[in-house]
């Protein structure tokens, strides 16, 4: 679940690649706006559980879970992570003022330095998880806790199971 959400994530991230690009020759048009509230939208709601998701079900759950040989190396990568997070919920809040504006029809520019930098944030934080991090909670958690994980994970979004 959490890798499919990646590559929603770098879809959405693309968009504002090409919305940064369109805004640049046509200003806020109709397409402009609406591609601006469907990033916006994306990022305020699946973009905040995917971090949720991790630091309240998937980080705890690995590092209880995790061998005592292991759980140093799982507690720093999982450390890094967490300031991922940070980071780009950081350079999520800069981007978006800028979003909104698009959306109410304002011709201001999508820096494409600014939307560069948050792109590639996620990017090389996915990869840490995509290469590190997944490989590791699928070699300590148990199907029950996977389960589990995902029923907390549907309610976070209203979801019944």
């Amino acid at each position: 679940m959490l890798a499919a959400c990646h590559g929603r994530i770098e879809a959405q991230c693309q968009t504002l690649h090409r919305l940064s690009e369109h805004v640049a020759r046509h200003g806020a048009d109709e397409q402009a706006r609406q591609a601006a509230e469907s990033v916006m939208r994306y990022f305020d709601t699946a973009g905040r559980h995917h971090h949720e998701d991790e630091e309240q079900d998937v980080f705890p759950r690995v590092l209880s879970a995790v061998p005592e040989s292991r759980r140093d190396i799982a507690r720093a990568l999982v450390a890094r992570l967490e300031k991922d997070h940070r980071g780009m919920e950081q350079a999520w809040r800069e981007l978006r003022g800028v979003l909104e504006r698009i959306a109410r029809g304002e011709a201001v520019p999508l820096q494409v330095s600014d939307v560069g930098r948050f792109s590639s944030l996620y990017a090389e934080h996915i990869a840490v998880e995509e290469e590190q991090f997944l490989p590791l909670a699928d070699s300590v958690l148990s199907a029950e806790v996977g389960e589990a994980i995902g029923q907390s994970m549907a309610k976070r979004r209203g979801v019944k199971l």
